[in-house]
Formats: C-alpha cells, structure tokens, sequence
C-alpha cells in the first residue's frame, strides 16, 4: 500500500497573510501542504502551527533553481491537485523615485517568480496526466490600478496577462490541468509593513487603516477562495464589493476615453 498522501497543496508566499491562509484551510481539508517562502522563520511557525500535515521548503521564488527544487520535493510526496503561485512583494512611491532594486525585486519576485513556477511544476503536471489546478495571485490591482504602487499594479496586471495565456495554452494542450486567477481585495496581512517613504507615508497609513476596517482575514479569505475551487471558477474574485463597481467604471470609462478619475485629483479640470 503507498504511503503517499492522497492530495498535496503547494503554497508560495506561505509564511504568511493569504498564503498562510490557504495553507490552514487546504490542511483542514485533510491535504498535504507544501509551504515555500523565502521568510525560513515565519514559515516554521506557521508550519508547527499547522502540524504533521505541512512540509516547510524554505524558497526564494526568484530563483528558478530553487523552484526546481521545490518542485522535487512536492512530487515526492504526492501528485499535486493544488499549485498557489501566491508569493508578491508590495513597494509604494513615486514611481520616478522607487529605486531600481524595488522595482526590479518586485518583477522578479511577483512576475518572474511566478513564471518560475510554472517552467517548475507545469511539465510534471502534464506529465502526471491527473486533474489538477494552478492558483495564480494576482490583485484587484492587477485591474485598478492606483497612483504610488506602480510597481505592484504593473506586475499585476502582467500576471492577469500571464494567467490568461496560460489557461488558453494548456486548453491548446488538452490538458487536465486547469487555471484560476485570483483576485484579493483588502485582506488584513503584513502587505503594507514595510517602512514607506515621505511621499507615500501618508497613503500607506490610509491602506493600512482600511484594512483593519475593512479587511478579512486570511482565513475567512481562504474558505472564499476555496469555495470558487470547488466550483471550478476561473476568475475568483472572494470580494467582489470591491471589484465589481471599479471594473465596470474602468471599462467604461476606456470605452468613454475618459482619463481615469485619479488624475483629476487635486485639479480645477
């Protein structure tokens, strides 16, 4: 009899927020969790806190080597129904003033890391031949973009990109294996904690007030996103009080070639 579990999650970004989650909720559904992130400390809390269920693989996603290696670790412990590419780093400024390193880091990490995923696990998926589905994270942001996180709404608008095609390439394929996008709005988590610069102070401590007012918390999240799985959605879209209103003004307003509202702020015009 195979000692192999009958179903493994793999989770980047998984030491903590949504991804922490995820891991929790996939646990409590009697999965396997892989847990990968660069952050080798938080990730053994949440994997302790978790238990017996969890395998922490300590992973920088920017490294495509070291996906290579988290990929080999997650096949030998079982087939993989479930990939979450979740990992992403939040930079806020002027874009003109975001040093080179913080915008390069954030299309390493959010966009390149991403793809490293999917050049590590998505052959072994079509080779396993078995149902199983690809997670990507993107963002409300990744449709809404917003003044003093271009790096973060530039990188989420190319994995909404990236999900598409690689949906409309795996069909090409007849494959089993199957693609959502996700689409979190204000979920309480770490996103915001790094220090902000004077021109963007100001902002982050409105993002970080309507977290804690209106945000969810990750676990709430999770069951959401969960819920859209088993439905077998491609958009998952858990909070679309936030979404839906700003997607069809921006469409409209692209229709309307109307400069988006933002850039009125602070004018007579």
């Amino acid at each position: 009899m195979s000692s192999q579990p009958e179903s493994v999650a793999v989770i980047t970004g998984a030491a903590s927020g949504i991804g922490a989650g995820l891991a929790r909720h996939a646990a409590a559904r009697g999965m396997t969790v892989i847990l990968a992130d660069r952050d080798a400390t938080r990730l053994d809390e949440v994997a302790r806190e978790i238990g017996a269920l969890a395998i922490e693989v300590p992973t920088d996603v920017a490294d495509p080597s070291a996906l290579e290696a988290l990929a080999e670790r997650a096949f030998a412990a079982g087939p993989i129904d479930l990939l979450f590419n979740n990992a992403g780093v939040l930079t806020t400024g002027l874009s003109w003033e975001i040093p080179a390193d913080k915008w390069r880091q954030a299309v390493e990490v959010n966009v390149l890391g991403m793809v490293n995923g999917l050049r590590a696990f998505v052959p072994r998926l079509i080779a396993a031949n078995r149902p199983a589905r690809i997670v990507n994270t993107a963002s409300v942001g990744g449709f809404l973009p917003s003044p003093l996180m271009a790096p973060y709404s530039a990188t989420k608008f190319a994995v909404v990109a990236l999900t598409e095609s690689l949906a409309g390439e795996l069909a090409m394929q007849d494959s089993q294996v199957k693609v959502s996008l996700l689409a979190p709005g204000p979920v309480k988590s770490a996103i915001f904690r790094e220090d902000a610069g004077a021109a963007s102070r100001e902002f982050v401590g409105t993002m970080r007030s309507m977290l804690d007012a209106h945000g969810i918390g990750p676990d709430a999240f999770a069951a959401r996103v969960f819920a859209g799985i088993d439905r077998g959605d491609y958009w998952i879209i858990p909070q679309p009080e936030t979404f839906d209103d700003g997607f069809r003004a921006r469409n409209d307003a692209i229709t309307a070639r109307t400069a988006p509202q933002f850039y009125l702020v602070g004018t007579d015009r």
